[in-house]
């Protein structure tokens, strides 16, 4: 902590979070409610297609399973949020959840860079670098970028990620995005924002930019494919800038004016607007499957049938609750006809 910021009378400023209070729970929560559902599905698709050895799917898989992993632990960021950014559980839970939060969201930007130079591989050089474009591969290259990160967040396990709000008059205990951000906390960020952002953004705008090339040049192409084409392109990239553009410019903001900077009132500004930036890139894990599973005609195809199949098993379900029932019934009137029977041949006799 910079001097001055050590008590909250000195700082001159007040921050009693109410934007957060409504707006991660609101945002959080429309993601949670489509995402999961959405991610299942992709996981489903992408799974099929990794057992007929499909190389993308391998990729697609991980980045369901990161966007999946990310959105099952917003639950516990929605009550930190509710509660004005007051982290009320043990700090290591606040360390495991920041580490996981940050693994997952930066394993999404590298699985969303390979699947990029997948397809530029498969479509810009169709007969050159096989090798890179199977199953083995994409399951190492996955493995090897899923360590990676939890090698490079690691630093957030042996850190202290638990601070006192020095703009709150309640003594909030802010889990690890505190401000000012500490030296090593700026580090941090930069090598983040290089190797997290920049590479995979800089991949993927070549690698599109590439794709495209070839496919409006290519004379077998109908127009109307290269509109589809371009469209998608234009999607994926547009998705990827809109989602983690805004708060990597932030942070990156943040961590070269906040270790040196001591006025309050601008430190404030800048976590304010640093936290609506986090919020949109969770927008991220309803795109992914939506942009890179669903459009894909061989996983709509394994969606249709899963569709198909549990509709089937509803109506197998319901067709043998009416038959139960309709069984039940005969029975029952198969018994009152041989009980009234029985009266009517007990009464002739008694006569």
């Amino acid at each position: 902590m910079l001097p001055g910021w050590t008590m909250n009378n000195n700082t001159g400023c007040h921050d009693d979070h109410t934007l957060d209070k409504y707006l991660f729970p609101f945002v959080y929560s429309i993601v949670m409610m489509i995402s999961i559902p959405i991610n299942c599905i992709s996981l489903y698709a992408s799974c099929i297609q990794v057992r007929k050895k499909n190389e993308l799917a391998v990729y697609i898989f991980s980045l369901s399973l990161a966007d999946l992993l990310y959105s099952s632990i917003l639950p516990l960021w929605i009550d930190y949020a509710w509660h004005g950014d007051d982290w009320r559980l043990p700090a290591l839970l606040c360390q495991i959840f920041a580490f996981l939060t940050y693994m997952n969201f930066y394993t999404s930007t590298a699985f969303l860079a390979c699947i990029s130079l997948d397809r530029y591989l498969a479509l810009v050089h169709p007969l050159k670098f096989q090798y890179l474009r199977t199953r083995r591969f994409s399951l190492i290259v996955s493995i090897v970028i899923w360590l990676l990160e939890s090698i490079f967040n690691s630093v957030i396990l042996v850190n202290k990620e638990v601070f006192n709000d020095p703009c709150n008059f309640t003594n909030h205990t802010l889990c690890y995005d505190n401000y000012p951000l500490e030296r090593w906390q700026a580090n941090i960020n930069l090598f983040r924002i290089c190797s997290g952002y920049l590479v995979p953004l800089i991949i993927i705008v070549f690698c599109y930019h590439k794709i495209y090339q070839v496919v409006r040049c290519n004379q077998a192409t109908v127009d109307e494919e290269k509109k589809k084409v371009k469209k998608l392109i234009v999607n994926i990239t547009v998705s990827f800038i809109v989602c983690f553009t805004p708060y990597h410019v932030v942070l990156l903001i943040r961590s070269i004016k906040e270790p040196s900077t001591s006025d309050p009132h601008l430190l404030l500004l800048m976590y304010k607007v640093y936290r609506i930036t986090q919020a949109l890139t969770s927008l991220n894990c309803i795109a992914d499957p939506i942009l890179y599973c669903f459009v894909s005609e061989t996983a709509r195809t394994e969606i249709v049938n899963l569709l198909r199949c549990c509709l089937c098993l509803g109506k197998c379900g319901e067709d043998q609750v009416r038959g139960h029932a309709l069984s039940s019934s005969a029975t029952r009137n198969t018994a009152l006809i041989t009980y009234r029977s029985s009266c009517e041949t007990q009464t002739v006799k008694i006569s």
